[in-house]
């Protein structure tokens, strides 16, 4: 605590004044009637902050773009030349892209349900079911994947009794929330939730049991595969066709599958041996789709 209170004073140049009372130690930042002067970014700062906010674009709606390009001019005057970056410098690739302008008002629900730990009612449709489905959860993170936003979240009644898949953590697309509302209960966010655990330690946003995935790629497969992380715990060895062979975690059986299908003849599934006859009947059936 007196480290993190010392890097207060030296990054923001305040007087922070400590009182012991009861055993207990206080601080309290003390204005002497003024107003601390307004931090300056550096233009690396500004450049970096305008190419985030660029890059982002098609996972923020119209609306909130241009908030966040407001915000960005608004700041300009913070950069001692006045300068900063051109607008017309950097940008994103839209085709393909979700357009998430008519789902802004959910975003901003969710946003202020995230800030205030505020337990929410949502009406939501998922991928390939006929009917919408009611129910009431506590919004713990909201991130972006391959071009989408998604929500992780709690259920509200802490049920997990049934053995049942609607018992796990609800993963939901932002776009497919067809209504969301903000109830007057909030919650204490809880202390054993960790992203990091949950997420970005194997392939695949589904979260099932764990599996090893061993594979092959060649040509412009081999290169793009290379290039990229697809599990933390991922080794790859190259071969002198050019080719690699790659091994990792997964915990999605569907996205490994998709994944492998989307290199067509430039990559084989060794391993696991069931997912590589999913993908040889898959690769029969386009193949009967072609000969008629």
């Amino acid at each position: 605590m007196i480290r993190l209170v010392e890097d207060i004073r030296r990054s923001y140049g305040v007087d922070i004044e400590d009182t012991i009372r009861e055993n207990r130690k206080y601080y309290r930042i003390k204005t002497n009637g003024r107003v601390p002067p307004a931090l300056h970014f550096t233009e690396s700062e500004y450049t970096v902050l305008f190419m985030c906010q660029a890059f982002a674009r098609h996972l923020l709606g119209k609306q909130l773009f241009d908030e966040a390009t407001a915000a960005m001019e608004k700041n300009r005057a913070l950069i001692p030349s006045g300068k900063g970056f051109s607008s017309g410098k950097v940008s994103s690739f839209m085709p393909g892209t979700i357009d998430y302008t008519p789902h802004e008002e959910s975003m901003r629900k969710l946003l202020q349900a995230l800030e205030e730990n505020i337990v929410c009612t949502v009406r939501y449709k998922g991928l390939g079911v006929k009917k919408a489905k009611r129910f009431t959860i506590m919004p713990l993170k909201i991130f972006s994947h391959h071009e989408t936003v998604y929500l992780h979240a709690r259920w509200a009644n802490g049920d997990t009794s049934r053995k049942d898949p609607s018992v796990y953590d609800p993963l939901l697309a932002v776009h497919r929330i067809q209504n969301i509302e903000l109830t007057e209960k909030h919650f204490d966010y809880p202390a054993d939730y960790d992203f990091e655990k949950s997420y970005n330690q194997h392939f695949g946003i589904m979260s099932d049991d764990r599996f090893e995935v061993v594979a092959k790629f060649s040509g412009y497969a081999a290169t793009y595969v290379t290039e990229r992380t697809w599990s933390p715990d991922q080794k790859i060895t190259k071969h002198r066709s050019g080719g690699i062979r790659i091994i990792f975690s997964a915990s999605s059986e569907p996205e490994v599958v998709s994944w492998i299908l989307s290199f067509g003849d430039k990559a084989k599934l060794i391993k696991p041996k069931r997912l590589a006859e999913q993908i040889k009947a898959i690769a029969e059936n386009v193949c009967k789709g072609y000969l008629k």
